[in-house]
């Protein structure tokens, strides 16, 4: 699925596009260059899924839980968004616990993937966003 940003006022109806192709998957991992919009997109999608907490990028806690306030995903109840970024060792993915949240059956979006790869599951679903040169964002779900 490829879904397109051409602004910041069309990113909702993208988060929209989003949730309706979550299916049955729970974990999905955020790839983009630095700016690319991970986190502005995760925030998007949060906000459509009805969170009423600040959403904001967890980038120094690594990771945020947010409560879902909507009945979009009625078999869901919490979102969890980390951010990887920061991460020297897998250690230190180890000592947060990671099977607990990504085997949870909560959502997890999952900033930054590329430095903890090889403990994804199996079926996390890749999502690609970059950013083309008129400003917009194209989003490749795989």
């Amino acid at each position: 699925m490829e879904i397109k940003i051409n602004s910041l006022d069309s990113i909702r109806e993208a988060a929209r596009q989003f949730i309706d192709g979550i299916g049955q998957h729970r974990v999905f991992a955020f790839y983009g260059s630095m700016g690319a919009g991970k986190t502005t997109f995760v925030k998007a999608i949060c906000e459509e899924l009805g969170v009423d907490d600040v959403i904001t990028s967890p980038t120094f806690a690594i990771i945020n839980e947010y409560a879902l306030g909507s009945n979009l995903l009625p078999d869901i109840s919490s979102v969890y968004h980390f951010d990887f970024y920061r991460i020297k060792k897998l250690e230190e993915v180890y000592d947060m616990g990671y099977e607990d949240y990504f085997y949870s059956g909560a959502l997890c979006f999952i900033e930054w993937p590329e430095l903890i790869e090889e403990l994804l599951p199996e079926d996390a679903v890749k999502v690609s966003i970059k950013e083309n040169p008129d400003g917009s964002r194209t989003v490749e779900v795989a």
